[in-house]
């Protein structure tokens, strides 16, 4: 069996890495992915991803990225289940992150418009 999943996308918020109750650093993202394809309307969609980070992933992708980052992650799909005010049975689908890439900047790809 095999769940593992691979997305390059832009972070839509600036990463914070927070810290649980028992001391375990986390961080919770989202990322702008892009679809490889138009629409019936000719308009390229995009999915916006929820990633958890642990530990020192979560720790360095605080401290060296921030919104409209693009990263690479190699994970797997996790989904959890509660239960809302009324008692029903919502699902939630999140990917873990086991490998974060810091791609590219924003910063840098100014930088680098500007010097051509």
């Amino acid at each position: 069996m095999l769940n593992q999943v691979i997305l390059v996308g832009r972070l839509t918020t600036n990463p914070q890495a927070e810290t649980t109750d028992n001391g375990k650093k986390f961080s919770h993202i989202t990322l702008a992915v892009p679809r490889s394809f138009k629409n019936s309307e000719g308009i390229y969609e995009t999915d916006f991803i929820r990633c958890t980070l642990w530990s020192g992933i979560a720790t360095s992708t605080s401290e060296y990225c921030k919104k409209g980052d693009i990263v690479g992650i190699k994970g797997r799909l996790q989904v959890s289940s509660y239960n809302d005010e009324n008692g029903n049975t919502k699902y939630s689908t999140e990917v873990i992150a086991e490998k974060v890439t810091f791609l590219t900047s924003k910063a840098s790809e100014i930088s680098e418009e500007e010097e051509e």
